[in-house]
């Protein structure tokens, strides 16, 4: 039997190769990396309206004043999305990353997939970055590929059916409603299934974490683990924002972050900066940060 310290030998050189892997993309996506967090510009697009799941936390709509995921100020249409990648370049001129992040679930619009089309084709110099449940990964991990997606972020919030049932209300796959653990069950599968099958295609994967410490504290540790096993690259434990049916819900506390993070950090490196963007930011993030108007004039990106 290998003793412990040979195993995590193993597993430290196993995350160098990753490191080493993806410095390309790490080293400049905002998001992925602490130091280019102030330094580089990314756009998220707003072209993925419709999820597959209902969170418990999850409130998505129209709002120009909110800043936190699944708000935006307009829903664009794939052929906007050239237009608003140049004027962001001209304004940024460290802009490295191009991401769908909802305002729904990315990989449930067919959206996402003729806005990474065009973005492949009209701006192959920028990376290409995806964010999502992981219910359709196994199934759009092909059409990824095609379309050079570098980048993946997952949200995995448990690893366990009856944990993750409590977070989330149902599960809509190949066009049946699941509710309670079974729904649960499949997200976990698909999800550990696509975070491995990313892995292999050779994209960088993040995994986030929404910290609800009265439900998945227990879980935080598992879930940097199995990640780490997979292959992921870095994980960003995010606090838990109350809204929908967890608007009374307790939020975690600085002290329930640093437990959370301390625990995954035993097994993959954490990502302490994340500002939580809303689905239509734009700019650096540890900077200047903007939501992307329906008109999107040249004194709107103003800095």
């Amino acid at each position: 039997m290998r003793r412990f310290s040979d195993i995590m030998a193993l597993k430290n050189k196993a995350w160098n190769e990753v490191g080493t892997k993806f410095a390309h993309i790490t080293s400049a996506h905002p998001c992925y990396n602490e130091k280019a967090h102030h330094k580089n510009a990314r756009i998220h697009l707003p072209v993925a309206p419709k999820c597959n799941i209902q969170c418990k936390f999850c409130s998505r709509g129209l709002d120009k004043c909110a800043y936190r995921p699944g708000t935006y100020s307009h829903l664009m249409k794939p052929e906007e999305a050239v237009e608003k990648i140049k004027e962001a370049k001209k304004k940024y001129k460290t802009l490295k990353v191009v991401g769908i992040a909802g305002p729904g679930e990315p990989l449930f619009n067919m959206e996402t997939f003729e806005t990474l089309s065009i973005v492949n084709r009209e701006f192959p110099d920028l990376y290409k970055c995806i964010a999502s449940n992981g219910l359709l990964l196994p199934k759009k991990i092909d059409i990824l590929d095609r379309t050079n997606v570098g980048s993946i972020t997952v949200t995995v919030n448990g690893l366990e059916p009856d944990i993750v049932s409590q977070i989330v209300s149902w599960v809509l796959y190949e066009g049946k409603l699941y509710k309670d653990a079974v729904g649960a069950e499949k997200l976990i599968e698909n999800q550990l299934e696509g975070i491995e099958l990313a892995v292999e295609r050779g994209m960088a994967v993040k995994i986030n974490t929404v910290l609800i410490p009265s439900i998945n504290m227990g879980q935080i540790e598992k879930i940097a683990k199995t990640a780490a096993d997979l292959g992921a690259w870095i994980m960003n434990i995010i606090p838990l924002i109350p809204l929908n049916e967890f608007a009374d819900m307790e939020p975690p506390g600085c002290d329930d972050l640093k437990k959370a993070r301390e625990l995954a950090e035993k097994h993959i490196q954490q990502f302490r900066l994340c500002k939580q963007c809303r689905a239509d930011s734009c700019g650096v993030p540890g900077k200047e940060d903007h939501s992307i108007p329906r008109s999107c004039p040249s004194e709107y990106f103003h800095g």
